[in-house]
């Protein structure tokens, strides 16, 4: 009897000692473009923008061998955004930042993992007040929306692999704080990457 329960802890030892070395946590760094639809509100606002580029850092911690948690921050370089409030026409360069959580469902399919995600975001709106931006009293502006995505990490070594990714953000079209640009609509900003990840 005692051998049998030897036995048995020395397993659970064993199987808790893999465990502890399987990697649990990973953290990438990626580039993404930023695409902004066209928008048009129910009355004479309209609202365009050029695209943007920037850099996402990611760290996922792994709940169970098919499921984790991610936390994002990104930040673009710069973009213009257009108003036009009939008959009157405002650029606004702007830097976008990123903050979210995303709960995140993969498949493994040999070295292609393909997965999942969704989650909260809140999207900051930093306007950039020089000659490029039309109107001096714009406004840094945060919008909380939701973060929505899929792709595919291709598995380089047990340590690294390349992460191509379509992510989306839900949020509410930014005013900078100027009543008169106002849409009082929501919409949908593509945001795909592509990076490299190192698991822990």
């Amino acid at each position: 009897m005692k051998k049998i329960a030897f036995l048995a802890a020395l397993l659970a030892a064993c199987a808790t000692m893999g465990r502890a070395q399987e990697s649990r946590q990973d953290i990438s760094l990626s580039a993404f473009g930023l695409v902004e639809p066209f928008m048009a509100s129910s009355t004479t606002v309209q609202v365009n923008s050029t695209p943007a580029y920037g850099g996402l850092l990611s760290y996922r911690f792994m709940l169970t061998p098919t499921s984790a948690l991610e936390a994002n921050y990104g930040m673009t370089y710069e973009n213009k955004i257009g108003y036009f409030a009939n008959p009157n026409h405002y650029n606004i360069l702007t830097r976008t930042q990123e903050i979210s959580g995303a709960f995140v469902k993969s498949f493994v399919y040999k070295n292609l993992n393909p997965f999942a995600e969704a989650g909260p975001a809140a999207i900051i709106f930093l306007p950039i007040i020089n000659s490029g931006t039309q109107n001096i009293d714009a406004k840094q502006q945060t919008e909380v929306g939701g973060l929505f995505g899929g792709g595919i990490a291709y598995e380089l070594s047990p340590s690294y692999d390349l992460r191509v990714e379509y992510r989306g953000w839900l949020v509410k079209v930014p005013t900078f704080g100027i009543s008169q640009l106002s849409t009082n609509r929501w919409y949908w900003i593509s945001a795909p990457s592509i990076g490299v990840a190192y698991h822990f």
